[in-house]
């Protein structure tokens, strides 16, 4: 594949587009259930909302308690992750060969997540991506998050290119609103966690992919 076929530089959302993370969540959240007495929770009822943060999970682990209770419970989740962390979770099927495929056409990759910059960065080693990924942005990195342009922005200038020539990769709408509002081009990973209600035929990304093998082929990047 010739490296024009690739973007210069492939920025991508962790959590549900990379990394299938819910099992690392699953086993937090039902630390805390055990700890207040519930049963384990599964892992089907939490997968939807990974995407969504920290706030979602808690909420749709204990969807009786008020959200003031549940948002002051929210450190004590990620308390648990940390614990967690790439125990269990593991690359989808199909992006490491993606990756490999990005770097031997000459381009770089790199990640902009809403997740904690620690937990993200900690993360890396245990992938064997601490020299890989060429920029890391975390949901505390900056004073804006996703879907706030900003620290697609802010990883191009890192990078030293221009946000024409980077493409975002993301499983969630704001990921595709923030990509759009920074002038990148965008694509929809299908294969990540979504609510029944979403509907990423509306979200106006530049392109939708099934799987992570699919960016393989040079039709799939928009351009």
């Amino acid at each position: 594949m010739s490296a024009a076929r690739f973007p210069k530089v492939v920025l991508f959302d962790l959590d549900g587009t990379l990394l299938d993370s819910a099992p690392d969540m699953l086993a937090a959240v039902n630390a805390m259930r055990a700890s207040r007495g519930e049963p384990a929770m599964d892992l089907a009822a939490l997968r939807p909302h990974v995407s969504k943060g920290a706030r979602a999970m808690v909420g749709a682990a204990f969807p009786g308690a008020d959200a003031g209770t549940r948002d002051g419970w929210i450190p004590e989740f990620l308390d648990h992750y940390r614990r967690q962390l790439g125990h269990h979770g593991l690359p989808f099927g199909g992006i490491e060969d993606a990756l490999a495929a990005i770097e031997a056409g000459g381009s770089r990759w790199g990640i902009v997540t809403n997740k904690p910059e620690s937990l993200a960065v900690a993360l890396m080693p245990l992938l064997g991506w601490e020299t890989r990924c060429a920029v890391l942005i975390g949901g505390d990195t900056l004073a804006s998050r996703k879907p706030d342009p900003l620290p697609l922005l802010v990883a191009a200038e890192r990078l030293g290119v221009d946000v024409v020539d980077c493409a975002y990769v993301g499983d969630d709408e704001r990921d595709i609103v923030a990509a759009r509002a920074a002038g990148m081009h965008s694509v929809v990973a299908l294969w990540g966690y979504r609510l029944d209600h979403d509907d990423p035929t509306t979200w106006g990304g530049d392109v939708m992919i099934d799987a992570p093998r699919d960016m393989l082929d040079p039709a799939c990047w928009p351009g």
